[in-house]
C-alpha cells in the first residue's frame, strides 16, 4: 500500500459516539486497497469498536486473511452493517453484537457469543474506547470518568478473562493503547490514563500466560481520522489534527490494520509483551 496524501480534513464535529457518514473526508478502511494472503486462515476474532476506524480496517483485513469475525459496536448500526458487508463478501462469517462495554452485565456477554458462535476465541482485539477533549479537571464530571474507565479499562479486562478459557496454544490478544500512554496529552487526562493503563495490563498478560501458548500485545497509535475525532473534539481542533506530529498528518485507519494482523497471526509466534507504535514518528518508550 503506497503512503496515502489524504486531503486535509475542514472544521466539523459531531454528537458521540459520531458516524462514518457525517466525516469529511471519508476515512480510508483498505476497503479498496487490502489484500488477503491467507495470513489468518480459520481463526475466530471478537473486535470491540469494529464498526468503523481502526476496529473497522482491522475487522476487513483479518477477514480478507481468513478470520471469522463477531463485531461488539455501540450503536453505530450502518456503519457496522458496512463492514460486516465487508467481511462477508471476503466470504468470512460477521456476527454484529450492539450494546454499551460501559455495562459490565452487556460486556459479559461477548465471549459467550463468540464461543456459541464459533465454538472458540483465537483472536480478541479490545479497541473500543471513549474519550472528551477538557482544558481542567473542574470540567470532568464524576460519571465521565467512571464511564471512561468502563469503557477503556474495565471492559478489557471483562472480555479478556473470559476469553482466555477458550483460547488456545498460539491465541492472541491485542488490545489498543495510545501515544497518550507515554506522551499524555493534558486536554486527554482520563483517556491517556487508561491507555497506560492498557499497556501495562497487556503487559502484565503476556507474562502471566506465556506458559500457556496465548501472547498479548498491545498497539499504541498516534492521531488516527476516525469518527471519535470530531465527536470529542472541538472544531479548531479537528481542522489541525494530525499535524504535529513528524509526518504532518493523522494516519488512516488502513495504515493501523497492517500491525494487528501481524499481532495476530501465527508469524508473530515470539512477540509478546509489546507495544507497537504507529505514530508518525513520535517515539514512545
Amino acid at each position: 500500500m503506497s503512503s496515502p496524501r489524504p486531503e486535509s480534513q475542514p472544521e466539523q464535529q459531531q454528537t458521540p459516539p459520531g458516524t462514518l457518514g457525517e466525516m469529511t473526508p471519508k476515512p480510508d478502511h483498505g476497503e479498496e486497497s487490502y489484500r488477503g494472503s491467507g495470513k489468518l486462515a480459520g481463526k475466530k476474532a471478537v473486535i470491540t469498536g469494529g464498526d468503523s476506524g481502526i476496529g473497522r480496517a482491522v475487522a476487513i483485513a483479518f477477514a480478507r486473511e481468513g478470520a471469522d469475525i463477531l463485531i461488539s459496536y455501540l450503536s453505530e448500526h450502518e456503519d457496522a452493517r458496512d463492514t460486516a458487508k465487508y467481511v462477508e463478501e471476503a466470504g468470512r462469517t460477521c456476527v454484529l453484537v450492539p450494546g454499551d462495554l460501559s455495562d459490565r452485565a452487556h460486556a459479559k456477554t461477548i465471549i459467550p457469543r463468540a464461543v456459541e458462535e464459533f465454538g472458540r476465541v483465537d483472536i480478541l482485539v479490545n479497541n473500543a474506547a471513549f474519550q472528551m477533549t477538557h482544558e481542567s479537571l473542574d470540567e470532568i464530571s464524576d460519571e465521565e470518568w467512571d464511564h471512561t474507565l468502563a469503557t477503556n479499562l474495565t471492559a478489557m479486562f471483562v472480555l479478556c478473562k473470559d476469553a482466555i478459557p477458550h483460547m488456545q496454544p498460539g491465541a492472541a490478544i491485542i488490545n489498543s493503547s495510545s501515544v497518550n500512554s507515554d506522551m499524555p496529552s493534558p486536554s486527554l487526562a482520563p483517556y491517556a490514563m487508561t491507555k497506560a493503563g492498557i499497556a501495562n495490563f497487556t503487559a502484565s498478560l503476556a507474562q502471566m500466560y506465556a506458559g500457556k501458548g496465548i501472547r498479548a500485545n498491545s498497539v499504541a497509535p498516534g492521531p488516527v481520522w476516525t469518527p471519535l475525532i470530531p465527536a470529542t473534539m472541538p472544531p479548531e481542533k479537528v481542522a489541525n489534527f494530525g499535524e504535529q506530529v513528524p509526518m504532518g498528518r493523522a494516519a488512516q485507519p488502513a495504515e493501523l490494520a497492517p500491525v494487528y494482523v501481524l499481532l495476530a497471526g501465527d508469524e508473530a509466534s515470539y512477540v509478546s509483551g509489546a507495544r507497537i507504535a504507529v505514530t508518525g514518528g513520535n517515539p514512545i518508550l
